[in-house]
């Protein structure tokens, strides 16, 4: 069953406020800054102390299918009604973007009230001979400042075997330490990563996922504000005992069967230490085309009260 296949009909925005927002990128670039700073903020842990944030920062890294659709992301329109449909659900905390599209939620009016968090490493795009040296292209810590976001996001492969790894390691490093400085929660995504066929494979093995951990935690010249976003992977309980730092559980590939996948996350965010889910295409381009349904289902594991 391909995505293609499942593509929703019907638009959760309006027509009007796409042709409003194409209008305003051309007209008035400072609307942009306009709306970041009039964004209505809301503490980060609030409530049950818990957090359920999308994901949309794959196509940066030119990363745009979904299971056995390879376009799937490709249609910018698509891609922002389903994210203000998971936006408006109850229990949806915020989102994680790069600034194109955090910066069109904003225009769109959709982040009051929501958990802002930037992705910052996005330059290793999937397939390139220079995955591994994964540049800091997207927001950078001042960025993060300057548009009142409220989390900064790295991605952390390390591939024991490429060069290119070590660039990506100490640039995690000054960000950690920038995110420091500034007083900006910074949650790192770490993986032991290799080639296979002409690819980069993460290893999700208990091992491997605890080795990176390990290296991810130690990054920086203070961990007052790291957390760690992990992987669902098997012996969980071994994992979590790796780390004391707060974590959000990442959704991984969207492949399998989704009710498995809904029930590892349960799992999961019973363990010390778990404080949320952060999941991105799973989510937001489900198998039966229910974003709805889906996040609604998600969102309840995160927040036991909905």
């Amino acid at each position: 069953m391909t995505i293609v296949n499942n593509t929703r009909t019907s638009r959760f925005l309006r027509e009007s406020e796409f042709e409003r927002l194409r209008e305003v990128r051309a007209s008035d670039a400072a609307a942009i800054a306009r709306a970041h700073a009039g964004r209505r903020r809301r503490e980060l842990i609030r409530g049950d102390g818990r957090l359920f944030i999308v994901a949309a920062d794959h196509p940066a890294r030119g990363a745009l299918g979904v299971r056995d659709e390879s376009m799937a992301m490709a249609d910018r329109y698509e891609l922002l009604d389903r994210l203000a449909l998971a936006l408006s659900r109850p229990g949806v905390d915020g989102v994680l973007g790069t600034p194109d599209i955090i910066d069109d939620l904003a225009l769109l009016g959709l982040l009051d009230d929501k958990v802002v968090v930037g992705s910052m490493n996005r330059g290793g795009l999937r397939g390139a001979a220079f995955e591994m040296d994964d540049r800091f292209t997207g927001y950078d810590v001042p960025g993060i400042v300057r548009d009142g976001l409220d989390f900064a996001k790295t991605l952390l492969r390390v591939n024991l075997a490429d060069a290119g790894s070590v660039a990506t390691i100490e640039a995690n490093a000054r960000a950690v330490d920038d995110a420091v400085a500034a007083r900006v929660p910074i949650m790192l995504e770490p993986f032991m990563s290799e080639w296979r066929d002409g690819r980069i494979v993460n290893d999700l093995s208990p091992e491997a996922v605890i080795t990176s951990i390990a290296i991810a935690s130690g990054l920086g010249s203070s961990s007052a504000y790291t957390w760690m976003k992990l992987p669902v992977v098997d012996d969980m309980e071994r994992v979590m005992a790796a780390t004391t730092m707060p974590t959000l559980l990442l959704g991984g590939e969207p492949s399998g069967d989704q009710d498995e996948a809904y029930a590892g996350w349960e799992r999961a965010l019973a363990l010390p230490g778990v404080r949320g889910l952060v999941v991105g295409r799973t989510l937001i381009y489900p198998h039966d085309g229910d974003v709805a349904a889906a996040v609604d289902t998600a969102a309840a594991l995160v927040h036991n009260d909905l």
